[in-house]
């Protein structure tokens, strides 16, 4: 086969980077917190008979009537390999502003997320939630080449994606840019890098702080390094010094955390 023309190529690259209209959410957890969730536009709910009984708290709470499906039929369009547990709700996007929007210091010094290219929904959605525990402002991905919001997201997330917000900007670069005008102290994590976590966090105090993270292997982007005023490495004993992505932002928002004891309100 030849080579698809342009307008396709420019075609398909639009559909994959625009948001989706809708998002089927399953799993005990993400269901029932995304009924929870009053910022949430809710469309249809697909329960089992137990997984109803188990719901129905937050299901009378939401105003939403479900439909009952049996367990070996199940309707909803999700990948046959998805655990569903029985629940499955249709919904719109959350839409949480834009980064200096919802970035913005109110007088006090906010923590940051910033994920490089991060694509595995497992990976985004234990960021999600180690950013909810300590307290960080957002987690920032770029809208193209990066884990979007779907099903399976939201179910490694446990409820995460509904209070946590994920921003997906254009641009990661533009996004760094706009922290940075807010006086951010950006610190990108590289396994290579000099400084180590805490003395790097450090050189920021007093001020906002965004926490960058590549991509497993890849890394942060040669571009993202540079827009970055410290990169610094997570101090490991012995020769393997490697942590996977969800790991290693975890570590970084303890480290954050710790050297600004003050909770920070979002």
């Amino acid at each position: 086969m030849g080579r698809k023309p342009d307008w396709a190529i420019d075609r398909d690259r639009a559909r994959r980077s625009a948001p989706a209209e809708t998002v089927w959410l399953f799993g005990l957890h993400a269901v029932r917190d995304a009924l929870a969730n009053p910022a949430r536009e809710r469309r249809r709910l697909i329960v089992t008979r137990n997984a109803a009984e188990r719901l129905a708290e937050a299901i009378e709470a939401a105003g939403i009537a479900p439909e009952i499906a049996d367990p070996r039929r199940f309707p909803a369009p999700l990948d046959p390999q998805s655990v569903h547990q029985g629940a499955a709700l249709e919904a719109a996007p959350l839409d949480w502003g834009s980064v200096s929007e919802r970035c913005a210091p109110r007088g006090d010094t906010p923590v940051v997320v910033l994920l490089d290219r991060v694509t595995d929904p497992h990976n985004v959605g234990a960021v999600l939630r180690s950013a909810e525990v300590f307290g960080a402002r957002a987690v920032i991905a770029p809208a193209r080449h990066s884990a979007p919001e779907t099903g399976a997201l939201a179910k490694a997330a446990s409820g995460a994606l509904e209070r946590q917000p994920y921003l997906r900007p254009p641009n990661l670069a533009a996004a760094i840019g706009a922290l940075r005008e807010m006086g951010y102290f950006v610190v990108g994590l590289d396994g290579a890098a000099e400084t180590a976590l805490e003395p790097a966090i450090d050189a920021g105090r007093g001020r906002p702080l965004a926490l960058a993270l590549g991509a497993e292997g890849a890394g942060l982007r040669e571009l993202t390094g540079k827009l970055c005023d410290r990169l610094a490495r997570i101090p490991a004993s012995g020769g393997f010094g490697s942590l996977n992505v969800s790991n290693a932002a975890a570590v970084a928002l303890y480290a954050a955390a710790r050297a600004r004891p003050q909770e920070s309100p979002r």
